[in-house]
């Protein structure tokens, strides 16, 4: 049986898995944004569906896994799409930045990306 984090709980997740993602521990940092993605709201499901899309993605890259990487890529992109330009202290904008010159470095044959700007 699954239990749904209070709200403090949920934005401590939220803070502790967007640092982990911003130091580049994308499994751990994945956990915690399922975390406080499990406690939102209706509208901030998407945005934090897109943060695990963007951990995963990198964390993919990271176990030399292609594919995997540009399907979560491509995830990322449509859910944070319409949190632009900015959201809960994320420059979504230059996230999706980040996420698309990941996306054309997966394309053109190297998993070698540089850290997700978010």
């Amino acid at each position: 049986m699954s239990v749904t984090p209070a709200p403090e709980a949920a934005n401590r997740a939220y803070e502790r898995g967007l640092g982990l993602l911003r130091s580049g521990e994308f499994f751990a940092a994945h956990e915690e944004l399922e975390t406080a993605w499990r406690a939102a709201e209706a509208a901030e499901r998407d945005f934090l569906q897109g943060l695990v899309h963007v951990a995963v993605a990198w964390y993919q890259a990271g176990r030399g896994r292609p594919v995997g990487c540009s399907r979560q890529l491509a995830k990322a992109e449509r859910r944070l799409r319409t949190y632009a330009p900015a959201h809960r202290g994320v420059d979504v904008a230059r996230a999706l930045a980040s996420v698309r010159e990941a996306a054309a470095l997966v394309e053109e044959g190297t998993l070698e990306l540089p850290p997700p700007a978010v």
